[in-house]
């Protein structure tokens, strides 16, 4: 059986994924930070008598990712990486504090770049594997009330991309598969507390961001829409990079793609709320 690991198991879509790919033939082993979440997954597994081995794995913690990996090598050569292990957050960057910055890039950029290292040098000499990318859309739509998130993807689309180049030559696939709005807690796993705040001067910026979150949810996807397109990107015959999830990503970077950037720069002007709506209607389709 092949070997896949995936990071942030214990809800979302790591923990969909460990399930499906274990159910389509792989030995999984789920890391996790706090394996005190592990027992649904467990069960789960059991149920279905799957090859499935919750581990523990913190991507920020260089001497767990060595143990991890240790353990997983007893088994076998890693096959497949999905980089799931990721928090969010949302607030303007001016009441964003440098340490809740920093833990978004640690866990969302540093965390995919050390467990790529874990598993590189073994698949690069035996000419095979595939690391899988969770970004996002907002990794390549530049988000506002989101900076820190936003840009932590970002950082891991380059990555990826950069990465798939490097490596390519030596028969290791890389993809960057990006959701849009998908039904899990990722935000309840997040960076900082609320700051939103009626009397703050960023109030209709962090306003109109949640109405267009609060408006992806009513079209969202579940993770096993994601879970499968992994399967597929680690599969298929035809490469490709990108693998965009469910109508956010798929609508809204089209829509971006053909919006002149001045003109959506502008769109942070001192509109109305009716103004911003019917601008954001027209441009992206979405009624807020």
């Amino acid at each position: 059986m092949k070997i896949a690991v995936v990071t942030g198991t214990s809800t979302g879509i790591g923990y969909t994924t460990s399930l499906h790919l274990a159910r389509n033939g792989y030995h999984v082993f789920a890391g996790m930070r706090n394996l005190a979440k592990s027992e649904a997954l467990k069960a789960a597994a059991l149920e279905e008598s799957l090859a499935l081995e919750v581990i523990q794995l913190d991507v920020c913690d260089t001497q767990s990712i060595a143990n991890a990996f240790k353990q997983i090598e007893a088994t076998g050569p890693v096959d497949v990486l999905v980089n799931n292990a990721g928090i969010g957050g949302s607030s303007p960057l001016e009441l964003t504090p440098e340490d809740e910055h920093r833990q978004m890039f640690d866990t969302n950029y540093f965390g995919v770049v050390n467990c790529i290292q874990a598993v590189l040098p073994a698949m690069r000499e035996r000419s095979t594997g595939c690391i899988v990318n969770i970004t996002s859309a907002v990794g390549l739509m530049a988000t506002p009330n989101q900076i820190a998130y936003s840009a932590s993807k970002w950082a891991v689309e380059c990555l990826g991309e950069s990465l798939a180049h490097e490596v390519y030559r030596f028969g290791i696939r890389v993809v960057n598969v990006e959701p849009g709005v998908i039904m899990t807690n990722i935000f309840e796993n997040s960076a900082e507390q609320t700051r939103y705040d009626k009397t703050s001067p960023y109030q209709p910026i962090m306003r109109r961001n949640g109405k267009v979150f609060a408006a992806g949810f009513k079209r969202a996807v579940p993770p096993e829409a994601v879970a499968e397109t992994i399967l597929e990107s680690i599969t298929t015959d035809e490469y490709k990079l990108r693998w965009p999830v469910g109508p956010d990503a798929e609508g809204f970077l089209a829509a971006r793609n053909k919006t002149d950037t001045e003109e959506w720069v502008q769109m942070g002007g001192d509109l109305s709320d009716a103004e911003y709506n019917e601008k954001f209607l027209e441009k992206f389709g979405v009624q807020l």
